[in-house]
């Protein structure tokens, strides 16, 4: 039992030894100072994109519509506006999710909010759209590249 107990701190000894002889090798400071960046001319700017698929029932049009954050989308009177948009990782089951906040301005300019909520793709039918006129739903959330202007794609 004595002889297990001499070999195992033996070892542990002997490891101590070693990162102590290393140690000089390591730089003190290396981990008390920042991270430098890369200059902002490197970095990419990404922007979540929520990708709807709109429907008008009176015209039976079928539209796919992007939106992207925070910024004005039309589909007839309506005006969609997606505040947040995450898909998960591969690895995961595929689910994308979005916040939208959606308002009818109708043909007398009065609007209406007609739907503020979130929408998930693989169960559109948990938070639908209720309007008579257009159905709204999500299909996928993205990153895209650029800045945040409508014509940087």
């Amino acid at each position: 039992m004595n002889e297990r107990l001499v070999k195992k701190t033996g070892i542990l000894s002997d490891l101590m030894i070693l990162f102590v002889a290393l140690m000089p090798l390591w730089p003190i400071n290396a981990l008390s100072q920042p991270v430098k960046e890369s200059p902002s001319i490197f970095k990419e700017t990404r922007t979540p994109v929520a990708v709807l698929g709109a429907l008008d029932k009176i015209t039976t049009r079928l539209s796919s519509i992007e939106a992207r954050q925070n910024e004005v989308v039309r589909f007839g009177t309506l005006e969609i506006v997606m505040r947040y948009c995450r898909s998960t990782p591969p690895e995961e089951t595929p689910e994308s999710v979005a916040f939208l906040e959606i308002t009818d301005v109708g043909n007398d300019a009065q609007r209406k909010k007609v739907f503020s909520g979130w929408m998930f793709a693989s169960s559109p039918a948990v938070s639908p759209l209720e309007h008579p006129v257009y159905d709204i739903w999500l299909t996928s959330c993205k990153m895209v590249s650029g800045d945040t202007s409508k014509g940087s794609e």
